[in-house]
């Protein structure tokens, strides 16, 4: 992008129906985990254990979302968004996971969407945004085939209590990542690892966002439907066939393990020691005429592209990361490299299924070594890396890929995962220890890009 003449940035250029949003998720932004009735999540569990979450942060306050949503939804309208995605924690609403509903969660998220629709903001729903209740997994959680059971409870609970006021929504946040950190890799919550946790949790997932997919169009007259991945390019370090082969691999399990099976074409068939065994693994199940549906959209959540090389030290997949470091680009503070041409290349990937009729990038955002100094928070280098990625955003746009609505990750510096408190992603700074917001100078860059000439 850097060698092309740059057409101007301008909001006009992406059309007046295009959905400006930033967005969050229940167990990174509410806190209040022992309040209104709510049941423990994995999260709450997973914190608790030494060494899992940098600089020892818990989820149990986070933004105070919970009590403080007004005041945020405020700010969302204020810095010139039109729409607000976020997650309904499902231990709020389902304290064991099934069974009665908990009547002041669902009140509270009445409550949440109806400040919203006030306030002229557009509500985004993600169903599950990786907070599962505890009790499941003491069930076993996503590698149990009884979330064939729970899963539609939970979404059809939403969907009876919602659907009156929102019409969009989205299934399942980032498949591939919650599986593979938490079930396969023990990075995230729960903790579990190896394959045996990986292939099942992986089956489950696919099929749970076909069926809610389904339970959402029978149930919610006029829904526009969606469901997210991440994703991203992945680009093999040299021309060497070896190089070449183990990116193909890579790009399998990071782009292609959860969208294709959606769009009718099962799991990436080509030779694949890990794909056969997943396929084999889950076999006897018999259930694969239950993973395609035809969503509204789909939502791309894009960083940075992943540049891999063949490593025969790793099993199965026989790839490494050559990490942004080693190669001397750009990055944020977390190491990812910036880089918009990623994001406008996957972007054209996904396009090219033909069966995608519509996308989203329902996350996109970067984490920067933020400070308040004298009541201001300068931060240049993320507003220069949302200049580079709206750009590709525009350029696909121009050429022909359907996208419709741009999410912000996030609003509020959060509780970023393991990462704890130490990765700041808002446009608004966050002081944990006050809950103090202070927007932050990419937030005001936004208030005046959004406003009308």
């Amino acid at each position: 992008m850097a060698n092309e003449p740059l057409k101007p940035l301008t909001v006009k250029s992406f059309g007046k129906d295009f959905a400006w949003g930033v967005a969050i998720a229940a167990a990174q932004n509410e806190g209040a985990y022992n309040e209104g009735g709510r049941g423990l999540s994995i999260w709450d569990a997973y914190a608790r254990r030494q060494g899992t979450i940098r600089g020892g942060g818990k989820p149990f306050v986070a933004c105070d979302f919970y009590h403080r949503y007004k005041e945020d939804l405020l700010l969302t309208k204020a810095l010139g968004f039109n729409s607000f995605r976020f997650s309904i924690s499902w231990s709020r609403v389902l304290p064991d996971g099934s069974g009665r509903p908990n009547k002041d969660g669902l009140r509270y998220y009445h409550d949440v969407i109806d400040e919203c629709l006030r306030l002229g903001l557009e509500p985004f729903v993600t169903i599950y945004h990786w907070d599962l209740p505890l009790a499941l997994q003491k069930e076993g959680g996503w590698t149990s085939f009884k979330m064939m059971r729970w899963f539609p409870r939970f979404v059809t609970l939403c969907a009876e209590e919602f659907g009156d006021k929102v019409k969009n929504w989205i299934v399942l946040n980032e498949p591939a990542a919650f599986t593979a950190l938490g079930y396969m890799l023990g990075r995230h919550a729960p903790g579990l690892t190896g394959l045996d946790n990986f292939f099942p949790a992986v089956h489950n997932a696919v099929l749970a966002q076909s069926q809610g997919g389904r339970i959402l169009r029978d149930l919610v007259p006029n829904a526009r439907i969606g469901t997210t991945f991440s994703c991203s390019e992945v680009v093999p370090y040299t021309n060497r066939t070896e190089d070449v082969q183990a990116a193909a691999r890579v790009d399998i399990l990071l782009n292609r393990l959860f969208v294709e099976p959606a769009l009718g074409k099962g799991y990436p068939s080509e030779s694949f020691r890990l794909i056969e065994r997943l396929e084999l693994y889950n076999k006897s199940w018999k259930y694969t005429e239950r993973m395609p549906f035809q969503f509204d959209y789909i939502g791309l959540q894009n960083y940075f592209p992943v540049v891999v090389r063949f490593n025969r030290l790793i099993p199965m997949v026989q790839a490494s990361e050559v990490k942004p470091y080693y190669r001397r680009v750009p990055r944020t503070a977390m190491g990812w490299e910036i880089n918009g041409d990623g994001l406008a290349n996957i972007l054209r990937r996904f396009w090219k299924y033909g069966a995608v009729k519509e996308i989203m990038v329902t996350e996109n955002g970067a984490a920067f070594k933020d400070a308040v100094v004298g009541g201001r928070v300068r931060d240049e280098e993320r507003i220069a890396f949302f200049k580079e990625y709206l750009r590709a955003v525009q350029k696909v746009r121009e050429e022909g890929v359907n996208v419709t609505g741009y999410f912000v990750w996030t609003l509020t510096d959060n509780f970023e995962w393991s990462e704890g408190y130490k990765a700041r992603f808002g446009l608004v700074y966050l002081d944990h220890a006050t809950q103090l917001r202070t927007i932050k100078d990419s937030g005001y860059w936004f208030r005046d890009f959004l406003s009308p000439a």
